[in-house]
């Protein structure tokens, strides 16, 4: 059995497998002008599936947030992720059944996001080993910070390696498919990725917001008129003729960059304090409206586009009442953030929802949805499910770093009519309290007139606002 000391050697040696072993897939059975093989993907290569979407999608997502929150779980985490997508690897390069081209895209990704977890696991290593003295108490600032970096990226790169899994394993997006895989699949991505945005920024965000000093609109709609900008002269291939879908297109890139200045313009009030507007959510409104409106020529895929197009629709329509009626202007519903309504999640995750519709309604998945004898019912709630997932996990993980980088505050009264205590204790049971002391009210307080205690005190003090921002803003 090797010692404690040998398992860092053992484990860099086990990460650098997948560079030494690579080989090209065998080709010979794919005919002329297709991507892969007629045959049926084999029980080897479902197994490799789901593994690699466990190792990467799952695990090292868990073992980055254990990293940031600085849990004794982190290295553990990840070394059972390291060992799976070791696994899922060699799986990968022993299937039969389907046969791929070797220069497909997801096999060209694979070398670079391995060499990075190798990188990774070496910059963990010599973190843990903790080497301070001479040139190491220089380094490891360096190291630090590029390990951070990259555990990070991480997530991201895994997803779109995810995504270049599918595409190759089903032969789409090439030749003339490539442009519009890329607006989906980009666009797609974006609106998920603009849904994680908000949920982390609702659910452990709100004080990193007020410190900045501006509103969370000014960042929504700089972010919005930048996408506008590019949009506008990329959508058409100039000197080219016009198209109707390259009016379409560049027209919304126009609305949105216009659309995106004033919404900066109006992030702020006359008197130069952040100021909440309606503009990120009418953006969002009108864009979905307008993707609804593109032709289609299979009636599920008419029937998908309409159905993201509602849904965006909604997002864009619900984050208007959020910030205007059920916020009414303001940063948030408490001061130190810990606070939000259960309407606040309707617009973040319908952008989940908008996200997997819009990459899920590409012309080659309309087509092989059409042939498959499903509906676009089942469809469309296949992709809500996929949506709700990814929800979930997203406010798992927000949770595990919630609840280990708040500290236990004091008692608080309860808000919005929420009875029983939260998790660590944050809100007491203020209604229990009061029931139990109701005999020992004096005559006072029965007149309406209350004399102020000592524990009135602590629960008005502000010097709880804010706790919960040095686990936020770091």
């Amino acid at each position: 059995m090797p010692s404690s000391s040998s398992f860092p050697i053992i484990l860099l040696a086990l990460a650098a497998l997948p560079m030494a072993s690579a080989h090209d897939h065998s080709s010979s059975h794919i005919e002329e002008g297709q991507t892969i093989s007629v045959e049926p993907i084999d029980t080897t290569l479902w197994i490799h599936i789901f593994i690699q979407m466990l190792a990467w999608g799952v695990i090292f997502p868990l073992g980055m947030v254990l990293g940031i929150v600085k849990s004794r779980w982190h290295v553990p985490v990840q070394v059972i992720g390291t060992a799976l997508a070791i696994l899922g690897y060699a799986l990968g390069h022993m299937h039969g059944g389907r046969e791929f081209r070797h220069d497909n895209v997801h096999s060209k990704f694979a070398s670079p996001i391995s060499l990075l977890l190798f990188a990774q696991i070496l910059m963990g290593i010599y973190l843990k080993l903790h080497l301070e003295k001479g040139i190491n108490g220089k380094i490891r600032r360096f190291v630090k910070i590029g390990h951070g970096f990259v555990g990070k990226a991480l997530p991201v790169l895994s997803w779109t390696q995810m995504l270049f899994g599918g595409i190759t394993a089903l032969g789409f997006c090439q030749g003339e498919h490539v442009g519009q895989c890329l607006a989906h699949f980009i666009m797609g991505s974006a609106f998920i990725a603009y849904g994680i945005l908000l949920t982390i920024l609702l659910v452990v965000g709100q004080v990193w917001i007020r410190r900045t000093g501006r509103s969370q609109e000014f960042f929504d709609s700089a972010v919005i008129a930048a996408w506008g900008m590019v949009n506008t002269f990329t959508e058409h291939r100039w000197g080219t003729e016009w198209v109707k879908n390259d009016w379409q297109h560049t027209t919304m890139g126009v609305i949105w960059w216009a659309a995106g200045l004033a919404g900066v313009w109006l992030s702020r009030d006359r008197d130069g304090r952040p100021q909440r507007n309606f503009i990120p959510g009418f953006v969002i409104l009108i864009t979905g409206w307008a993707m609804s409106a593109h032709p289609q020529e299979l009636m599920i895929s008419a029937e998908t586009h309409k159905m993201f197009g509602y849904t965006l629709m909604a997002a864009g329509a619900t984050r208007v009442i959020e910030v205007s009626f059920v916020l009414r202007d303001r940063p948030g519903l408490s001061e130190d953030g810990r606070d939000s309504s259960s309407f606040q999640y309707v617009p973040v995750f319908l952008l989940y929802a908008s996200g997997f519709l819009f990459m899920g309604a590409t012309e080659e998945q309309m087509s092989f949805i059409a042939g498959s004898g499903m509906d676009h019912v089942a469809y469309i709630l296949i992709l809500y499910s996929l949506a709700f997932l990814v929800f979930l996990f997203t406010n798992v993980l927000l949770g595990v770093y919630d609840r280990n980088t708040t500290s236990n505050l004091p008692n608080k009264e309860v808000a919005n009519g929420r009875l029983g205590p939260r998790l660590n204790g944050n809100v007491p049971v203020r209604d229990a309290q009061e029931f139990e002391l109701e005999g020992l009210m004096s005559e006072d307080e029965d007149d309406g007139v209350r004399r102020p205690r000592e524990d009135d005190d602590a629960l008005n003090s502000p010097s709880t606002v804010g706790k919960n921002s040095d686990g936020v803003a770091r």
